[in-house]
């Protein structure tokens, strides 16, 4: 891996279960078109210039797996490591930062789960971080109508308000951190749960950590192909936008 702080490094945190997808393997090794998530992920950012390393963070019990299947693969010549994840998504982008070396200074976040995101989504996260972005994130506007209600599960929910849709976007990855703000907000949650404090509201990104410490997080287009796989009918869409790809060589 070239060792200039231009040069990115990705983590890969791959260690959840994804029970939305139903029974079975983990969500990560979960099958599209023959091949798991977690492989197309990698090689989606491997594909990438901006991207000289990247990190899975796997189930604690499955590392020696995970590296046979990216083995087996054709991903051994790339600079791929298998760290031991954690028992959350947050722990394992840590473990995954710590196997990272310290000249890089570029670290790219990525969705096991998001298979099928275009390069140039990875590029653009990559170039903004390079051009002094503190944390970047693709995103892409919202097409319905966004209700916020006070949560009732079961039953009818009561509607506060509706949000302008003009200023809401669909958060993607990966996304893309100076990896000494990334370090630093990660140390900061980690400290804050040692002293057992008064529960923050959670974040379901690094991002959002980022912004929970005052951070400024920046925008970059994303794309539709870059959707999260997490319900049995985003696998069959992740099938068809597969197929197009095949089809046209693209892939």
């Amino acid at each position: 891996m070239n060792a200039s702080g231009a040069v990115a490094a990705a983590v890969v945190p791959a260690a959840g279960r994804g029970e939305r997808l139903g029974p079975g393997a983990p969500k990560a090794l979960r099958e599209l078109g023959g091949v798991p998530l977690l492989v197309h992920a990698v090689r989606a950012l491997a594909r990438s210039r901006a991207v000289g390393l990247v990190v899975v963070a796997a189930p604690a019990d499955g590392v020696a797996e995970v590296v046979a299947l990216l083995d087996s693969h054709g991903l051994a010549g790339k600079d791929i490591r298998v760290v031991a994840g954690g028992a959350t998504r947050q722990e394992s982008v840590r473990l995954g930062l710590a196997a990272i070396p310290e000249e890089v200074g570029i670290v790219l976040v990525h969705d096991a789960a998001r298979p099928l995101v275009p390069v140039e989504v990875v590029d653009a996260v990559a170039a903004a971080v390079r051009a002094g972005a503190q944390a970047v994130v693709p995103a892409v506007p919202l097409a319905d109508t966004v209700k916020r209600v006070d949560p009732n599960p079961g039953r009818p929910e009561p509607v506060i308000d509706t949000p302008e849709r003009a200023t809401l976007r669909a958060v993607q990855t990966p996304q893309g951190f100076d990896r000494a703000a990334l370090v630093e907000v990660h140390a900061k949650a980690l400290a804050e749960e040692a002293a057992g404090g008064a529960a923050a509201p959670p974040v379901t990104d690094d991002a959002g950590l980022v912004e929970r410490y005052g951070g400024t997080v920046v925008v970059v287009p994303g794309h539709e192909e870059a959707f999260k796989v997490t319900r049995p009918l985003d696998l069959v869409l992740a099938e068809a936008v597969l197929a197009r790809r095949r089809a046209a060589d693209d892939y």
